[in-house]
């Protein structure tokens, strides 16, 4: 069994991400980025974080580049969220899709945003994987579809 894949924050990242938090939640479109926000699973209070939904085959999915991260323990506990740009908020549920289905996603996920994401993939997995590589490291990237509430 291997270790869980989670790519911690570090430097610059946490004035990156709050930057970026600040601007989407006044409207600010910055390459898609919304404010993501979820129920802590031991605080109970709200917790935000940039994310970028991503649009394909008539759906829209949640990826997380980092691995197991906070956000992604929150929503395995209570799926229910909250996206956010501006003035614009969504009710949504994040529903986890099966590792088998995520490689396309990732594919689309990469091919979109990789130029911002690429140095969170896995050892061994660059934004330029091919196939068999995306298919190997599924596990390790969580997915949610995003539906309504």
């Amino acid at each position: 069994m291997t270790a869980t894949h989670y790519r911690a924050p570090q430097g610059a990242d946490h004035t990156f991400n709050s930057v970026v938090r600040w601007l989407a939640a006044r409207g600010v479109n910055l390459a898609g980025a919304q404010v993501l926000t979820v129920t802590g699973r031991t605080s109970g209070r709200p917790q935000s974080v940039p994310v970028n939904p991503l649009h394909l085959d008539g759906r829209h999915y949640l990826v997380a580049p980092r691995g197991v991260t906070q956000w992604v323990r929150n929503v395995r506990v209570d799926d229910s969220a909250e996206l956010r740009r501006g003035r614009r908020r969504r009710e949504v549920r994040l529903v986890e899709t099966e590792s088998d289905a995520r490689a396309p996603i990732i594919r689309a996920y990469l091919d979109k945003w990789g130029w911002e994401v690429g140095r969170f993939l896995p050892e061994g997995m660059g934004t330029d994987a091919d196939d068999a590589t995306i298919r190997a490291h599924a596990a390790d990237l969580p997915v949610f579809e995003i539906l309504p509430r």
